[in-house]
């Protein structure tokens, strides 16, 4: 699928990143971009920590463990204005969070949740393994197990929230959930379907030229220090600094 639209794009790569500084950043940029403050769509590309969310139709009839469980393993639930059912983020997940006005863009909601599938195709394509769509839910799959999640709001026209593609991911969370609210459905990843140790940056080096392949446009790299993208806090003094929101370590489950 390739959308006719001619202006350039950003995208920063803010490697892993706390749940809730992105999603911070995701609102004001979705303020910044109704404003105009922020000329132009922004993709946000990033990895979480553990992270359990739910959607609009709520989900947590879907989690199959306690809250307590969660809380001994330091994995946050999280409830949010994305469509969509319970999901889990972690280490080894590719996630995207474009910040894109749709109208500017020339796309409707249901035109948008296809290019997002269709990047998630593409980069299962580059890793060697065939994905496609299934009626029963937006998303990849490959056969009868999930591959990669989709889930998106839409404030003033500006979407946001994005895809999740599971990489080289633990597949043990997604046991403790009913995966976006379906019973009985398995999920996997690539390195699994591929029968190879495949990491986030080997299939980061395939997304620029995908993301310009799906949405006709160009895109230009942006740091993840740049003031519209950096994670931000306050000291005491009320001054504004950037938090240091990359995690060194990356613990087992």
């Amino acid at each position: 699928m390739v959308v006719p639209v001619a202006t350039a794009a950003r995208m920063a790569d803010l490697g892993l990143v706390d749940y809730a500084a992105a999603y911070a950043l995701q609102l004001g940029l979705v303020e910044k971009r109704r404003g105009g403050t922020v000329a132009d769509d922004v993709f946000l590309v990033t990895e979480h920590p553990g992270t359990f969310t739910l959607g609009r139709r709520g989900g947590r009839e879907n989690l199959m463990v306690s809250e307590r469980f969660l809380q001994e393993k330091n994995i946050p639930l999280v409830h949010i204005e994305r469509g969509g059912d319970i999901t889990y983020h972690g280490w080894g997940q590719l996630v995207v969070y474009p910040i894109l006005h749709l109208r500017q863009a020339g796309l409707t909601v249901s035109a948008y949740v296809a290019c997002l599938e269709e990047i998630m195709i593409g980069l299962a394509a580059a890793g060697g393994v065939t994905a496609g769509r299934d009626p029963r839910n937006h998303g990849v799959w490959v056969g009868d197990k999930k591959l990669g999640s989709v889930g998106i709001a839409v404030r003033h026209g500006v979407a946001f929230h994005g895809l999740a593609l599971n990489v080289n991911i633990s597949l043990e969370p997604f046991t403790w959930v009913n995966p976006c609210g379906l019973t009985g459905v398995r999920m996997t990843s690539l390195s699994r379907e591929s029968g190879r140790g495949i990491n986030l940056d080997e299939v980061k080096n395939y997304l620029p030229a995908l993301l310009t392949q799906v949405f006709a446009r160009e895109f230009v790299a942006i740091e993840r220090k740049h003031v519209d993208v950096s994670i931000h806090k306050q000291d005491n003094d009320g001054q504004t600094e950037v938090a240091q929101a990359q995690f060194a370590d990356r613990p087992g489950i």
